[in-house]
């Protein structure tokens, strides 16, 4: 017969077999990774549409801004304000930079478009998709970031305004924030502290299918594209290259490792692509988790370089 004790310790050791057993018999099944917040990312873009079209000279533009600056009333925010000079005179802008310290020496860039188009103001242009999506985006990885002493680089987020034209898409009509912003970081030595800028744009769409754009650094897409196949995505990423005229160009003319993350067909034929249907309805939570799940991944390896 066992002493009580005795059949204490053989339970308490059967018990911790059975809780080891699992995991002997299948050593190679892998913890399920935590998902970003693609919901989160979707109610920020819902709130900024709400706001209705926000073209700059607009009092729409005024609540985006106002907006924004109350999501990092808390954070290290920077108002990069300046005056464009456009096809409708001068025209006061404004970035937006939230800069988030990592103990690294340097910063990965992270960078949207906020405001919609001057020249789409008579047809309720709202861009769900151009502009909010990637703002909701943008707006939940601060929440994952804020509070935190990060591991690696610090990770700037950056608002451009002006990315759209004013009238028609050229090279001095168009991209107004990010070329004054790279020619600013230029001058005063905050480009070479700069590690990668990756850019978001239109990459909410329900349907998927972010293109690569050839002028992007090549080092750079092939880590966006090892974080998509650790999440299984490959499909929504790369099958097809085109060049695409963004706010990333003005960083790469100056020797920035950067990325422009797009989706330029939206819709059937891009039907949705600056017109009144490019509304709320047409981008989608899990898009958003998508993305997020690759940006975070892919700054983790840039962190590793």
């Amino acid at each position: 017969m066992l002493s009580s004790s005795c059949a204490s310790f053989l339970k308490r050791s059967a018990a911790a077999l059975l809780l080891v057993l699992p995991a002997l018999a299948a050593p190679h099944q892998s913890i399920a990774q935590p998902h970003f917040n693609g919901a989160k990312a979707y109610e920020y873009a819902r709130q900024f549409v709400a706001i209705g079209p926000r073209w700059p000279t607009s009092p729409g533009h005024q609540k985006a801004e106002d907006y924004l600056r109350a999501q990092f009333k808390h954070d290290q925010l920077e108002e990069d304000t300046f005056t464009a000079n456009t096809p409708i005179g001068a025209v006061n802008m404004r970035n937006f930079i939230v800069r988030f310290p990592g103990k690294k020496d340097g910063a990965i860039v992270l960078a949207t478009h906020y405001e919609t188009n001057y020249y789409l103001r008579n047809i309720n242009f709202v861009g769900a998709n151009d502009g909010a999506a990637t703002t909701g985006l943008l707006l939940s990885i601060a929440d994952g970031l804020r509070g935190k002493k990060l591991d690696g680089y610090s990770v700037w987020l950056v608002f451009f305004d002006g990315e759209e034209a004013i009238k028609s898409w050229s090279a001095s009509d168009s991209t107004y924030g990010s070329r004054h912003l790279a020619a600013k970081w230029g001058r005063d030595g905050t480009l070479s502290k700069i590690k990668a800028f990756m850019l978001a744009d239109m990459i909410g769409d329900k349907d998927l299918d972010i293109q690569r754009e050839t002028r992007s650094t090549d080092w750079l897409v092939a880590l966006v594209r090892q974080s998509a196949k650790k999440f299984g995505y490959e499909r929504y990423f790369f099958q097809t290259d085109q060049p695409v005229e963004d706010d990333h160009l003005a960083f790469i003319a100056r020797g920035v490792p950067s990325i422009d993350v797009i989706d330029i067909d939206y819709g059937p034929g891009d039907s949705y692509h600056h017109t009144a249907q490019d509304t709320l309805d047409k981008i989608s939570p899990r898009s958003l988790t998508i993305d997020g799940d690759v940006f975070l991944e892919t700054i983790r390896l840039i962190n590793l370089r």
